[in-house]
């Protein structure tokens, strides 16, 4: 993505800018610039006729953030921010590169984390960031290297490289399922997968089940409400397989799993020759191969 230099305010005001809007004052952000109170005070001016909107109020000698002004030096911090991370990082790895991965909560604590440590031996000079989204977001606005996707693999203005079709099944505790017949269990789902239900249903030739007992918000709290005895999980096979072992969860009788979605790798466009990228995209594709294969055989 190119950036047009008239939209690119020069970083001293940005950093006067922020300083004061941080500090409430220009006198204290003169003292920790090492900067006299009028070119702080200049700086300040420039960029708010660059941006067309004023900054601040001025009220006698002191100064307050209009909306707009807030809202900006919001934004304007999180970027310092990062250009400050990016600067530390390249001075302790200069011959690696940085990897900023969003990944989804489940997916990274209980698959990927666990196969972090050989990506992180193979590639020493590379520095591993991570953040979890539970959505998609903007590349242009999230200021990230990758991300770990699930769905059908559109993300507008992004490459992708799949990385496996998930498998959902509908565990309960041995308890509860013994409490009443299936159909009259309590439901677990997803909050961003209000369908899910739903196509599970159609999968058995069954009847939409309609609204669901309880909502929440990640794979992790629904495996231990089902673990409670709270309601039937239907929740990927791979972070209920260790219980299910255990007999600490069952799978309803007479249901199999069902593919609602994938796992995607996805990047921004004209970033896939990044080395750091292009090393992780090839480790990745390599560890959940395992998966894809045992899918083709079943």
């Amino acid at each position: 993505m190119s950036l047009s230099r008239r939209h690119m305010p020069p970083l001293g005001c940005l950093t006067a800018f922020e300083t004061v809007a941080r500090l409430g004052s220009v006198t204290d952000a003169a003292r920790e610039l090492d900067l006299t109170q009028s070119a702080v005070s200049r700086q300040i001016q420039k960029l708010e006729t660059l941006v067309g909107c004023p900054l601040f109020e001025r009220n006698r000698k002191r100064l307050y953030l209009t909306t707009n002004g807030t809202n900006y030096a919001q934004e304007i911090r999180a970027a310092l921010a990062q250009i400050s991370t990016a600067t530390i990082a390249l001075q302790a790895n200069p011959d690696g590169g940085v990897l900023d991965l969003a990944i989804l909560p489940s997916f990274g604590t209980h698959w990927l984390a666990p196969r972090l440590p050989g990506f992180l031996r193979a590639h020493p000079g590379i520095t591993l960031n991570m953040s979890t989204r539970i959505v998609p977001f903007d590349f242009a606005s999230e200021n990230f290297s990758a991300a770990i996707h699930y769905g059908d693999g559109n993300w507008p203005g992004a490459g992708r490289l799949k990385l496996w079709d998930e498998q959902i099944v509908a565990a309960a505790s041995p308890a509860l399922l013994q409490s009443a017949p299936a159909a009259d269990l309590p439901r677990l789902q997803l909050q961003t997968r209000p369908q899910a239900w739903a196509e599970w249903s159609k999968s058995h030739g069954l009847a939409d089940p309609g609204r669901p007992a309880m909502i929440v918000d990640q794979f992790a709290t629904m495996l231990r409400a089902a673990l409670a005895g709270l309601g039937v999980a239907l929740i990927p096979d791979y972070l209920v397989d260790q219980e299910l072992d255990r007999g600490n969860l069952v799978v309803l009788p007479q249901t199999h799993p069902v593919s609602t979605g994938a796992y995607y790798l996805v990047w921004p466009e004209g970033t896939e020759h990044d080395p750091a990228l292009s090393a992780f995209r090839s480790w990745l594709d390599d560890e959940s191969r395992p998966i894809r294969d045992q899918a083709l055989s079943r």
